[in-house]
């Protein structure tokens, strides 16, 4: 999904339910840090979207949601979610990264910190889940430091935690052995590029503040 795609789903979002702030929830919230990701890592035509100030409004978005009309005339979609829809790390709603200006008729899109987003694909483990992983941090876009930091912060049983442990330190060993081969073959591809994003955003201060009440715990 490009840029513009998720700026139209969000202009869509906004004139269904009258919000003017959407969470991202899933993969496409990369395209808060990195517009111009190549569609190969985007390339999911669903996007996660929870209305944070009335997260009841959230389900009117199924009207543009999977075999709706809009999918069917565009090819991508709304998915309604809640904030118990991931698991993540504690004080994700501090790093939320805002998505880069587009055609959203004033819609602002909150998107998850890349590691933030990476915990809960490993959290879900889903075979699609640690493609995409794997590929983030062979893209360079993912710290093993720092996702081992939020791991630490993160909801989960000891099992799960050390299965998750796991999961990272094949993803990096993958990615210095694909760095060893390359050195012997072509040189290794740059780091995808981040854009240059103020301090991490907040939700708006009139917002639901029920969402961040475990961010102390």
């Amino acid at each position: 999904m490009k840029k513009q795609e998720l700026d139209h789903l969000l202009r869509a979002a906004g004139r269904i339910t009258g919000e003017k702030q959407f969470i991202i929830i899933g993969s496409q919230s990369l395209h808060g840090k990195y517009p111009d990701l190549a569609d190969d890592i985007v390339k999911s035509a669903e996007v996660d979207l929870l209305a944070p100030k009335r997260p009841g409004r959230t389900e009117w978005l199924h009207s543009i949601g999977v075999y709706s009309r809009f999918h069917e005339t565009f090819g991508y979609y709304a998915d309604p979610v809640d904030e118990k829809t991931a698991i993540l790390p504690r004080g994700w709603r501090g790093r939320l990264v805002n998505l880069p200006p587009g055609d959203t008729e004033g819609v602002r899109g909150l998107c998850l910190e890349p590691h933030d987003l990476a915990i809960a694909k490993y959290v879900a483990s889903r075979r699609k889940d640690l493609v995409f992983t794997r590929e983030l941090a062979g893209r360079r876009i993912l710290s093993e430091e720092r996702l081992l930091s939020l791991l630490d912060q993160t909801r989960v049983d000891e099992t799960v935690r050390n299965r998750i442990r796991d999961q990272i330190a094949a993803d990096f060993r993958a990615v210095k052995d694909r760095g060893a081969f390359q050195e012997t073959a072509t040189p290794t591809r740059k780091a995808t590029r981040a854009r240059d994003v103020p301090a991490q955003t907040e939700l708006e201060p009139d917002s639901d503040r029920s969402l961040d009440e475990d961010d102390s715990e």
